[in-house]
């Protein structure tokens, strides 16, 4: 990939995390100004957890749809004028510090069905429809009968819609039909408002890096439309499930939830349908980061029922053919491969014949072993190098809770004191052999545990956090854009 060939440096920061007086970052003129910010800053990425509408526990890794967008973040201000001044004004005050996603559903959904009772066809939405339909027929049908169901997860339907029979969808295309066309509103103008602002980052030269799930969510549309692909039995039970065995992040694994592929079935058809979700998602962003790619080689399966990822088995994946068919398919894809955890030679040896970049998390190189591979002595460029991302604590507070012997350590190592770690820290960071560096924005401000974004593990109180306004200003990215410059990545 020619632009891994140049230096660059960027910062992460999900949308739902920008500043918005509508509960939750959208993208409207906040993240213009973001953009902006990034780009007087010298920082040419921007990277974004996953783009989907979330469903369980507001996780973006969790989503209704891999190929859907998050209609929560379309900016109310930028519905070619559906809304009145007066009803943008009416919307009620929500915090600003985090989002409460339960009342930004509601408020939103309130705005959004105004606009859409002004709303007329126009041809570039019915050609959007007929573009789409492969996917949004069935997201749309999908989400109606969620609703009808009170949101239960689609295995809790009446049989007729759990098992898609042909007469009952039928029949609710034919009474539901404004509904329909309701939820295709919503992701025409989802997708209008990502694709004006990715080409305004463009003109700003700042490039987006997304992030693909590797596996999909068991209450989605993925697993309702195609239930022949996942290890489900006959009433769409899952006979295993997905996790990870136990790591740095638990001692008893994660145990996800999520169904499994059955890759077998998948084969088939060259992986068509892996295809038509990576080309779908790089409609989107610049580079994709493919979530847990060590399941491409082998991955956990635990047995259902499980209340822990603790016992399971390793399942072989479909390694390298996969990415054959996508090669043969989309050409060489700007993909990069998440390798955290358990990484076996047999996976470094996948990353490698398959030419992605991995990563680097600069907060996993302290261990005190001098042949540690997130060290920057031992890191090699066709990586990607973080301080942290969104499954850790920022950086500040992961300091914070070494231990005294560890805090020793890398204060020796960074040659610094308490007070100056996180300017060292990510001088170490810009200053590595990686050909990317990416900063969580909450370790570009410093900032404590309390405003870390996902605890792993923890069902609760993730993905909520918000930036404050008074932080998106020039001095807080000061020594990011110096450090950008200093060390050769202000391409």
């Amino acid at each position: 990939m020619k632009e891994f060939m140049k230096r660059a440096a960027g910062i992460f920061l999900h949308p739902t995390s920008l500043p918005s007086r509508f509960g939750i970052g959208d993208l409207g003129e906040s993240a213009r100004r973001w953009i902006d910010l990034l780009a007087d800053n010298r920082q040419r990425l921007w990277q974004v957890c996953p783009l989907g509408p979330t469903g369980y526990g507001d996780s973006p890794y969790q989503s209704l749809c891999s190929f859907a967008g998050n209609t929560l973040i379309i900016a109310p201000t930028f519905l070619d004028g559906l809304l009145t001044d007066s009803e943008l004004a009416e919307f009620p005050h929500l915090p600003d510090d985090a989002v409460d996603y339960g009342r930004v559903i509601t408020e939103k959904e309130n705005l959004f069905l105004k606009a859409y009772g002004r709303f007329r066809d126009t041809s570039e939405f019915t050609a959007f429809c007929e573009r789409e339909r492969m996917w949004l027929d069935d997201f749309a049908l999908f989400a109606i009968i969620k609703a009808r169901h009170g949101g239960r997860a689609w295995i809790e339907w009446e049989s007729p819609f759990k098992l898609r029979c042909p007469d009952a969808l039928k029949e609710l295309r034919e009474t539901e039909h404004n509904a329909i066309r309701y939820q295709k509103f919503l992701q025409f103008f989802f997708c209008r408002q990502w694709t004006n602002l990715r080409e305004y980052a463009k003109s700003k030269k700042v490039l987006i890096i997304g992030d693909m799930p590797y596996y999909v969510a068991g209450d989605s549309s993925d697993t309702w439309s195609a239930p022949h692909l996942f290890e489900l039995d006959e009433q769409g039970n899952p006979l295993r499930l997905a996790g990870v065995p136990p790591d740095y992040f638990s001692d008893t694994g994660q145990l996800w939830g999520n169904p499994l592929y059955r890759w077998d079935i998948m084969r088939r058809d060259c992986y068509a349908w892996w295809i038509r979700r990576i080309r779908k998602s790089l409609e989107f962003v610049d580079y994709l980061r493919l979530d847990h790619f060590r399941g491409f080689d082998s991955y956990w399966a635990v047995p259902a029922g499980s209340t822990s990822a603790a016992k399971g088995t390793w399942e072989e994946g479909p390694g390298e053919e996969l990415f054959t068919a996508i090669r043969n398919n989309l050409g060489k894809a700007p993909l990069i491969a998440e390798d955290l955890g358990d990484i076996t030679p047999r996976v470094e040896e996948l990353r490698r014949r398959t030419c992605l970049p991995g990563m680097k998390v600069l907060q996993f190189a302290f261990d005190g072993d001098p042949d540690n591979s997130y060290l920057p002595s031992n890191v090699n460029a066709d990586s990607i190098m973080y301080s942290g991302t969104h499954d850790n604590d920022t950086s500040c507070g992961w300091f914070a809770s070494l231990s005294r012997s560890r805090h020793a350590y890398v204060c020796r190592y960074l040659g610094c004191r308490k007070t100056s770690f996180i300017n060292r820290f990510l001088r170490l960071a810009y200053m590595s052999p990686s050909r990317f560096c990416i900063i969580p924005l909450q370790d570009i401000l410093g900032l404590p545990s309390k405003d870390r974004m996902n605890t792993p593990g923890s069902e609760c109180g993730n993905w909520r956090w918000r930036v404050q306004k008074e932080y998106l200003q020039e001095k807080y990215f000061a020594t990011a854009a110096d450090f950008t410059e200093v060390y050769g990545r202000a391409v």
